[in-house]
Protein backbone atom coordinates (compact mmCIF):
# COMPACT_ATOMS: atom_id res chain seq x y z
CA UNK A 1 0.00 0.00 0.00
CA UNK A 2 1.29 3.89 -0.80
CA UNK A 3 0.59 6.60 1.38
CA UNK A 4 1.96 10.04 1.10
CA UNK A 5 3.50 11.87 3.94
CA UNK A 6 3.52 15.60 3.79
CA UNK A 7 5.25 17.82 6.71
CA UNK A 8 7.83 20.77 6.13
CA UNK A 9 9.95 19.45 9.27
CA UNK A 10 12.12 16.97 7.68
CA UNK A 11 13.10 15.05 11.23
CA UNK A 12 9.30 13.92 11.73
CA UNK A 13 8.52 12.89 8.05
CA UNK A 14 11.54 11.25 8.12
CA UNK A 15 10.61 9.32 11.46
CA UNK A 16 6.87 8.69 10.11
CA UNK A 17 8.94 7.12 6.80
CA UNK A 18 11.10 5.01 8.86
CA UNK A 19 7.91 3.81 10.99
CA UNK A 20 5.35 3.16 7.86
CA UNK A 21 8.46 1.33 5.66
CA UNK A 22 9.49 -0.94 8.74
CA UNK A 23 5.47 -2.30 8.63
CA UNK A 24 5.82 -2.88 4.64
CA UNK A 25 4.25 0.56 3.05
CA UNK A 26 5.44 2.45 0.28
CA UNK A 27 6.31 6.09 1.22
CA UNK A 28 6.45 9.04 -1.03
CA UNK A 29 7.87 11.43 1.49
CA UNK A 30 6.75 15.47 0.78
CA UNK A 31 8.33 18.10 2.30
CA UNK A 32 6.18 21.13 0.80
CA UNK A 33 2.90 21.37 0.13
CA UNK A 34 3.11 22.30 -4.07
CA UNK A 35 5.20 19.06 -4.09
CA UNK A 36 2.69 17.00 -2.52
CA UNK A 37 0.23 18.59 -4.55
CA UNK A 38 1.36 17.52 -7.69
CA UNK A 39 2.09 13.83 -6.31
CA UNK A 40 -1.45 14.01 -5.33
CA UNK A 41 -3.22 15.09 -8.55
CA UNK A 42 -0.90 12.40 -10.60
CA UNK A 43 -0.40 9.34 -8.55
CA UNK A 44 -2.63 6.66 -6.92
CA UNK A 45 -2.15 6.20 -2.83
CA UNK A 46 -3.89 4.45 -0.52
CA UNK A 47 -3.68 7.13 2.82
CA UNK A 48 -2.34 10.50 2.63
CA UNK A 49 -0.83 11.66 6.10
CA UNK A 50 -0.82 15.64 6.47
CA UNK A 51 0.36 18.45 8.24
CA UNK A 52 -1.52 21.45 8.66
CA UNK A 53 0.97 24.10 8.31
CA UNK A 54 2.95 23.91 5.11
CA UNK A 55 4.54 26.40 3.07
CA UNK A 56 2.91 27.08 -0.23
CA UNK A 57 -0.06 24.88 0.08
CA UNK A 58 -1.48 24.02 3.75
CA UNK A 59 -2.80 20.75 4.65
CA UNK A 60 -6.67 21.85 4.33
CA UNK A 61 -5.79 22.77 0.44
CA UNK A 62 -4.38 19.97 0.42
CA UNK A 63 -7.24 17.46 1.60
CA UNK A 64 -9.80 19.70 0.05
CA UNK A 65 -7.85 18.59 -3.25
CA UNK A 66 -7.89 14.66 -2.38
CA UNK A 67 -11.59 15.26 -1.90
CA UNK A 68 -12.33 16.30 -5.15
CA UNK A 69 -11.51 12.60 -6.74
CA UNK A 70 -10.61 10.15 -4.02
CA UNK A 71 -12.07 8.56 -1.13
CA UNK A 72 -8.68 7.05 0.38
CA UNK A 73 -8.29 7.61 4.20
CA UNK A 74 -6.79 11.61 5.55
CA UNK A 75 -5.13 11.63 8.85
CA UNK A 76 -4.06 15.51 9.91
CA UNK A 77 -1.12 16.03 11.61
CA UNK A 78 -1.32 19.35 13.71
CA UNK A 79 0.41 20.74 16.21
CA UNK A 80 -2.62 23.05 17.19
CA UNK A 81 -5.01 21.70 19.95
CA UNK A 82 -7.89 24.28 18.92
CA UNK A 83 -10.63 21.92 18.34
CA UNK A 84 -11.72 24.52 15.30
CA UNK A 85 -8.84 23.48 13.46
CA UNK A 86 -9.65 20.02 14.52
CA UNK A 87 -13.18 20.37 13.15
CA UNK A 88 -11.81 22.35 9.90
CA UNK A 89 -10.17 19.51 8.94
CA UNK A 90 -12.76 16.81 9.84
CA UNK A 91 -15.26 19.47 7.58
CA UNK A 92 -13.05 19.08 5.21
CA UNK A 93 -12.65 15.61 4.45
CA UNK A 94 -9.77 14.59 7.18
CA UNK A 95 -11.05 11.02 8.70
CA UNK A 96 -9.08 11.30 11.66
CA UNK A 97 -6.26 13.73 12.95
CA UNK A 98 -2.57 13.66 15.36
CA UNK A 99 -1.66 16.35 17.32
CA UNK A 100 1.97 16.53 17.79
CA UNK A 101 4.14 15.93 19.15
CA UNK A 102 2.94 12.20 18.93
CA UNK A 103 3.80 8.60 19.49
CA UNK A 104 5.23 6.64 15.89
CA UNK A 105 3.43 3.73 17.25
CA UNK A 106 -0.28 5.58 17.35
CA UNK A 107 0.74 6.90 14.49
CA UNK A 108 0.83 3.72 12.61
CA UNK A 109 -1.62 1.69 14.59
CA UNK A 110 -3.86 5.05 13.43
CA UNK A 111 -3.24 3.78 9.89
CA UNK A 112 -3.34 0.34 10.15
CA UNK A 113 -7.27 1.30 11.68
CA UNK A 114 -8.30 3.58 8.61
CA UNK A 115 -6.85 1.04 5.82
CA UNK A 116 -9.19 -1.80 7.54
CA UNK A 117 -11.86 0.07 7.65
CA UNK A 118 -11.63 1.86 3.86
CA UNK A 119 -10.86 -1.97 2.45
CA UNK A 120 -13.62 -3.62 4.65
CA UNK A 121 -16.13 -1.03 3.20
CA UNK A 122 -14.30 -1.24 -0.17
CA UNK A 123 -14.98 -5.29 -0.46
CA UNK A 124 -17.41 -7.24 -1.42
CA UNK A 125 -19.98 -8.60 0.99
CA UNK A 126 -22.28 -10.54 -0.24
CA UNK A 127 -23.53 -12.22 2.89
CA UNK A 128 -25.30 -8.75 3.50
CA UNK A 129 -28.25 -7.22 1.63
CA UNK A 130 -29.93 -4.02 0.83
CA UNK A 131 -31.24 -2.00 3.62
CA UNK A 132 -33.88 0.98 3.01
CA UNK A 133 -35.79 3.37 5.14
CA UNK A 134 -38.31 5.92 3.47
CA UNK A 135 -36.23 6.57 0.25
CA UNK A 136 -32.60 6.14 1.37
CA UNK A 137 -31.04 3.18 0.87
CA UNK A 138 -27.77 1.04 2.11
CA UNK A 139 -26.40 -1.33 0.01
CA UNK A 140 -23.39 -3.45 2.02
CA UNK A 141 -22.81 -5.38 -1.18
CA UNK A 142 -21.71 -2.61 -3.20
CA UNK A 143 -20.91 -0.47 -0.16
CA UNK A 144 -23.18 2.73 -1.66
CA UNK A 145 -25.59 5.05 -0.17
CA UNK A 146 -28.53 6.35 -2.54
CA UNK A 147 -31.04 8.74 -1.83
CA UNK A 148 -34.55 8.71 -3.73
CA UNK A 149 -32.11 7.07 -6.22
CA UNK A 150 -29.23 9.75 -6.35
CA UNK A 151 -26.00 8.54 -5.41
CA UNK A 152 -24.45 10.09 -2.09
CA UNK A 153 -20.53 10.85 -2.58
CA UNK A 154 -20.04 9.41 1.22
CA UNK A 155 -15.99 8.56 2.49
CA UNK A 156 -16.06 5.22 3.61
CA UNK A 157 -15.93 6.89 7.90
CA UNK A 158 -19.39 8.37 6.25
CA UNK A 159 -20.79 5.30 5.15
CA UNK A 160 -20.24 3.41 7.94
CA UNK A 161 -21.88 6.10 9.84
CA UNK A 162 -25.44 5.98 7.86
CA UNK A 163 -24.91 1.68 8.32
CA UNK A 164 -25.00 0.92 11.83
CA UNK A 165 -27.67 3.46 12.13
CA UNK A 166 -29.40 1.98 9.55
CA UNK A 167 -28.79 -1.41 11.00
CA UNK A 168 -30.73 0.15 14.11
CA UNK A 169 -33.30 2.15 12.79
CA UNK A 170 -35.65 2.56 15.40
CA UNK A 171 -33.03 2.86 18.17
CA UNK A 172 -30.89 5.27 19.29
CA UNK A 173 -27.06 4.45 18.51
CA UNK A 174 -24.84 6.75 21.24
CA UNK A 175 -22.15 8.96 20.49
CA UNK A 176 -20.14 6.08 22.29
CA UNK A 177 -20.91 3.20 20.01
CA UNK A 178 -20.96 5.02 16.65
CA UNK A 179 -17.29 5.73 17.59
CA UNK A 180 -16.12 2.41 18.57
CA UNK A 181 -17.83 0.85 16.11
CA UNK A 182 -17.13 2.73 13.05
CA UNK A 183 -13.18 4.08 14.14
CA UNK A 184 -12.32 0.78 16.11
CA UNK A 185 -10.99 2.90 18.51
CA UNK A 186 -11.72 3.30 22.83
CA UNK A 187 -13.79 6.04 22.76
CA UNK A 188 -12.31 9.04 24.59
CA UNK A 189 -14.31 12.16 24.44
CA UNK A 190 -14.61 12.26 20.50
CA UNK A 191 -18.34 13.34 19.94
CA UNK A 192 -16.70 16.50 18.35
CA UNK A 193 -15.65 13.81 15.82
CA UNK A 194 -18.78 12.32 15.34
CA UNK A 195 -20.64 15.23 15.05
CA UNK A 196 -18.45 17.03 12.48
CA UNK A 197 -19.03 13.54 10.05
CA UNK A 198 -23.17 13.38 11.21
CA UNK A 199 -23.36 17.23 9.84
CA UNK A 200 -21.09 16.73 6.56
CA UNK A 201 -23.53 13.17 5.61
CA UNK A 202 -26.25 15.93 6.53
CA UNK A 203 -24.98 18.30 4.49
CA UNK A 204 -24.58 15.38 1.34
CA UNK A 205 -28.22 14.72 1.65
CA UNK A 206 -29.24 17.88 1.51
CA UNK A 207 -30.62 17.93 4.88
CA UNK A 208 -32.09 20.73 7.34
CA UNK A 209 -29.56 21.47 9.70
CA UNK A 210 -32.69 22.30 12.27
CA UNK A 211 -34.71 19.61 11.69
CA UNK A 212 -33.29 16.84 9.55
CA UNK A 213 -35.53 13.77 8.45
CA UNK A 214 -33.40 10.78 8.41
CA UNK A 215 -30.68 11.50 10.90
CA UNK A 216 -31.81 12.93 14.02
CA UNK A 217 -30.08 14.17 17.01
CA UNK A 218 -30.88 12.63 20.55
CA UNK A 219 -29.21 15.24 22.90
CA UNK A 220 -26.74 14.14 25.20
CA UNK A 221 -27.32 10.33 24.03
CA UNK A 222 -26.15 9.81 20.25
CA UNK A 223 -28.10 10.14 16.96
CA UNK A 224 -30.79 7.68 15.45
CA UNK A 225 -32.86 6.99 12.24
CA UNK A 226 -36.69 6.48 12.75
CA UNK A 227 -37.92 3.06 10.58
CA UNK A 228 -40.92 5.32 9.17
CA UNK A 229 -40.11 8.81 8.41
Amino acid sequence: MRIIVVDDEKEIADLIELYLKNDGYEVVKCLGGAEALKHIREEKFDLAILDVMLPEVDGFTLCSEIRKEHNYPVIMLTARTADSDKISGLVLGADDYVTKPFNPLELTARVKAQLRRFYRYNSPAEEEGIIEISGLEVDERTHTCRLYGRELDLTPTEFGIVSILCKNAGKVVTTRELFESVWGEKYLDSSNTVMVHIRRIREKMHEKSKDPKFIKTVWGVGYKIEKNN
